[in-house]
């Protein structure tokens, strides 16, 4: 297999040379540096062609860049809000990069006020991160992709995935949750968790993102083959992290909150050498935070430095480190069950104890990427990148619950290791044949993933004496046993899990009458082997599979753009069918059309869909299963999820700013052996889920830099999760509605957010059988009632 490897790392390098200077033959480029009065770069400048819809907005470095431009005379315009515009005429060469150095006649204070009261348009982008590999902007591109940037992030004052993230994306719905990852599902399924374009997925983990170490969130609806791994049909989430920009400047930040939660960030960006060729960007945070409910915390710090070498215009090379640590109270805590229904008990309450031992999670990982450009318009991209997370601790699970309120609350270990060992390496490339362009991706990615878990030992908590529900009483546990911990932990787990896959893709997209209509043609070819040991035994399996993608985008008008997809995804599954041999794989096939509009000179945008996805060969357990509490399969099964999307978001009007989102989602079997399970619902997710934050900041007078914002989560007609009881009735409906006052200057930020300002008892939950006699009680976990953020950040 290594050698096979080797072998197509060589084939994409030898085909990147000649392509590339092809395509440098038929196309020219335009590049500069904007920079303001005082000589300081000017972020943010808008920078486009007169007459077309080519154009870029400056980094934060003030550079810019225009590709895949014909040979001409064209008018470039530089223009920033409240800034007097410029304009300038060049002229273009095949196979030419011309260079366009500008000057504001704003000085770089005077700029940032201007972004300031303006607010900068930061919750809509134009084009997705590198690490996605598409260079076709997100209006062009036939799939629905919704960013969530750090802007929208900051004015909503999340710490974590595990919070209002999904908010901020139709359909996107987070479930119960362990405290230590994020459980999201979208279009009716668990979705995929990447970080920097690289799938991180690990069983239990690894520990959900920080937001200070995060830039912007991705959320891919649907397949994504030039993503080239394995992952859900319904699609994943990308966490693109903060790199160094070569400018220098910081921020440091101080929260304070509901719950004894105190929280300190500090973002340190720019370069050690004079030249600027060694950058380097530092993210530091800890936290410690309490809860609504008692001897509940969870204290967390966070530590990421990036170092970027740049060797020329062409060449960098960039190695990141992140440590996270989080220490927290038992898992499993937050869980309430009752015999009587969802709700019936107070929001704050709780089955844990002062005296249990707390979890305590170490994750580490890192990221190695080379970037290369052999032209304006051919790039080569190589990542490496290794996981290691490791946790200690215990987790909380009910034995057994009686209809008066008696709970046998059982403690078991839990001790688990993760590592991820993941590559991959990647070109872009646009080549002209005759009056057609061909935007081309090529690429292999590869990955080890092995997990290890401890389940093996536990006690009953209370022994001998009773816990009511209904009338708790805490403090009366003994001093509790000591796990055994003397051997390591890869001679104790009961749970091991090994995957190694090897993804390869080609794609190409056509461009058609002037960029009018877009055709792409591409395929994957996936491997995967998996190795697992756990409570069902020993199996294994080793697949391989291509799987297609075709999509047609056209652009009626500058501003409007239609798509339609045909895209699959191939998906491993674990466990033992009935008549022997392991589970295989399944497919996922998503057919989507949709619509996406800028509007008022692409302020803001609006992007509607229409899906299908269908998963054929989904493993079932064998209702014929000798031992029903640990069945065996069958694969026949087919689940369909259908839905309908909406998505606005960007600045209405000069500080006024939009996010909102509506989705319809409706997720059943389709073909089952059972034929009572036909028509069934998937559980997991809100037929109706639509949410809304708006947010404006005062331009003038005397209320200059103040800020008000408002917005709600709304989810209609709910699904529970599914734990395996008999009866998965819905959940109620879900109304939370949060509100936030700032004010800001160039230099100071001041937020005061309040969430839940209703003060509604929400939750989310499940039906459960606690005690396995085909009886159904319920569990749910709760959210906190009316509570604050107060944040002050610092900008230098």
């Amino acid at each position: 297999m290594k050698s096979s490897i080797l072998k197509l790392l060589f084939i994409l390098f030898a085909l990147a040379s000649p392509l590339s200077i092809f395509a440098q033959s038929n196309f020219g480029a335009v590049k500069g540096v904007v920079k303001t009065s005082d000589g300081k770069p000017a972020e943010f400048v808008s920078v486009a062609i007169k007459g077309s819809t080519k154009g870029s907005t400056t980094n934060e470095k003030g550079q810019f860049e225009i590709k895949r431009l014909q040979a001409g005379d064209y008018t470039i315009i530089v223009s920033s809000l409240g800034t007097e515009s410029q304009e300038r005429s060049i002229s273009i060469k095949l196979g030419v990069v011309s260079t366009q150095d500008f000057v504001l006649k704003e000085n770089a204070n005077a700029l940032s006020e201007v972004v300031v009261t303006g607010n900068k348009n930061k919750y809509k982008v134009n084009n997705p991160s590198s690490s996605l590999r598409v260079e076709t902007p997100l209006a062009e591109l036939p799939q629905n992709v919704q960013v969530v940037t750090s802007k929208v992030i900051k004015d909503q004052q999340i710490f974590d995935m595990l919070e209002g993230v999904t908010r901020n994306v139709s359909g996107a719905i987070k479930l119960e949750h362990w405290d230590n990852y994020a459980l999201i599902n979208m279009r009716g399924s668990q979705i995929a968790a990447f970080r920097n374009g690289m799938n991180v997925q690990m069983p239990w983990g690894p520990l959900t993102e920080d937001m200070s170490m995060v830039e912007n969130i991705e959320f891919v609806k649907g397949p994504a083959g030039f993503m080239m791994s394995l992952g859900e049909p319904s699609g994943f989430y990308n966490v693109v992290t903060k790199k160094p920009t070569g400018v220098n400047k910081g921020e440091v930040a101080f929260t304070l909150g509901s719950f004894n939660t105190y929280r300190a960030t500090v973002d340190l960006d720019g370069k050690l050498t004079k030249r600027g060729k060694l950058q380097y960007r530092l993210n530091v945070m800890g936290q410690q935070k309490e809860s609504f409910r008692k001897f509940d915390y969870n204290d967390r710090y966070t530590v990421a430095p990036v170092l970027k070498y740049e060797f020329n215009d062409n060449t960098s090379i960039t190695a990141e480190y992140t440590y996270q640590y989080s220490k927290m109270a038992m898992i499993g805590a937050a869980y309430v069950f009752s015999p009587n229904g969802y709700g019936d008990l107070p929001r704050n309450f709780t089955t844990a104890e002062k005296n249990l031992a707390p979890s305590s999670i170490n994750d580490h990982s890192s990221f190695l990427t080379l970037n290369h450009k052999f032209s304006s318009n051919w790039k080569f991209t190589t990542q490496l990148a290794y996981f290691d997370f490791s946790q200690e601790g215990s987790s909380m699970w009910p034995s057994n619950l009686l209809e008066n309120g008696d709970l046998s609350r059982g403690v078991s270990i839990w001790d688990a290791k993760g590592t991820n060992t993941l590559g991959q390496v990647f070109v872009n490339g646009d080549v002209k044949t005759a009056n057609i362009i061909h935007r081309i991706i090529g690429g292999v990615d590869l990955g080890r993933k092995h997990y290890l878990a401890d389940w093996s030992q536990g006690f009953a908590l209370d022994g001998s004496q009773t816990f009511n529900i209904y009338n708790p009483v805490y403090g009366t546990v003994p001093e509790l046993p000591a796990f055994d911990r003397s051997k390591p932990l890869k001679d104790r787990a009961g749970d091991d899990e090994l995957q190694k896959y090897l993804g390869l893709y080609a794609q190409d997209e056509v461009s058609l009458f002037d960029n009018a209509v877009r055709v792409t043609v591409a395929g994957r070819y996936t491997f995967v082997r998996q190795d697992l040991v756990d409570w069902r035994g020993e199996n294994s399996t080793n697949d391989g599979k291509f799987t297609p993608r075709i999509g047609v985008s056209g652009s009626i008008n500058k501003t409007t753009t239609l798509y339609g997809l045909y895209d699959q995804a191939f998906v491993p599954q674990v466990g033992k069918l009935t008549e022997g041999g392991a589970v295989t794989p399944y497919t996922g096939d998503n057919i989507e059309f949709g619509v996406k509009k800028d509007w008022f000179g692409g302020r803001w945008n609006t992007t509607a869909a229409i899906y299908r996805i269908t998963k054929n060969g989904v493993g079932q357990a064998d209702p014929q299963s000798a031992d029903p509490n640990n069945p065996t399969y069958i694969q026949l099964g087919e689940t369909q999820a259908k839905g309908i999307e909406l998505d606005i978001k960007g600045e209405l009007a000069r500080g006024l700013n939009l996010v909102f989102n509506y989705a319809y989602t409706n997720n059943k079997i389709t073909e089952d052996t059972n034929p009572a399970l036909k028509g069934e619902l998937i559980p997991g997710y809100a037929k109706h889920l639509t949410n809304g934050w708006l947010s404006y900041r005062f331009n003038n007078g005397l209320l200059k830099g103040f800020g008000a914002s408002a917005g709600y989560q709304w989810q209609i007609d709910r699904s529970t999760w599914n734990w395996g009881a008999v009866d998965t009735k819905g959940l109620p409906d879900y109304f939370r509605l949060d509100g936030a006052l700032s004010w800001q200057n160039s230099k100071f930020k001041v937020d005061l957010n309040v969430n839940n300002l209703l003060n509604t008892y929400l939750y989310t939950g499940s039906a459960y059988d606690v005690n396995y006699d085909g009886k159904t009680e319920y569990s749910w976990q709760s959210e906190p009632g009316t509570n604050f953020r107060l944040g002050v950040a610092y900008k230098f």
